[in-house]
């Protein structure tokens, strides 16, 4: 049997969003947001998930209302995301949905398919111009980090953390 470090009840979905770093017991936001540095989706997980294993569940929660009738988008037209999400599930994740996309490779990876020569096949497009719009992401969590029981997670419960994290995104949305 594992030995768990997670506290009672942390860890999965409806767990409370806390786990084990080197820093103590930490949260991470997983977020998406669009040009305006607005969020458009939010999981809450445990401090030592890796942000890889979130990419499909983040970008399944976006729901983009349209102006008049009609189901909302559930689909970007491009995203921009760090090297952290440059392995081959994410990249045929978007593939398969037919999402553009500027993820940057990682050394050893491109070192990985250099060293396989023409059998390692041609390296991913990437461009700078879209890439250097990534900062919105960035942008969006220190908006939501102007509030302070966000920044600080003063919420012991995961529900109520992420329901914290939702509000301040709607405010976020009506101020710009």
């Amino acid at each position: 049997m594992a030995e768990s470090r997670c506290p009672p009840g942390g860890g999965g979905a409806g767990g409370e969003g806390l786990g084990r770093s080197r820093g103590g017991f930490t949260t991470k936001l997983h977020l998406s947001a669009d040009g305006r540095c607005r969020p458009l989706s939010l999981v809450v997980t445990p401090g030592q998930r890796a942000d890889c294993t979130q990419f499909k569940p983040v970008l399944e929660k976006i729901r983009v209302p349209r102006l008049g009738t009609g189901r909302p988008r559930k689909k970007p037209d491009s995203l921009a995301a760090d090297k952290a999400y440059s392995n081959g599930p994410c990249r045929d994740y978007l593939r398969r949905r037919g999402i553009r996309h500027t993820i940057p490779e990682k050394t050893d990876s491109q070192a990985a398919r250099q060293r396989k020569g023409s059998r390692g096949g041609r390296p991913p497009g990437f461009d700078e111009e879209r890439y250097k719009k990534r900062n919105t992401v960035e942008r969006a969590i220190n908006r939501l980090k102007q509030y302070r029981a966000i920044a600080t997670r003063y919420d012991k419960r995961g529900y109520v953390f992420l329901g914290t994290v939702t509000a301040a995104a709607v405010v976020i949305w009506l101020r710009t």
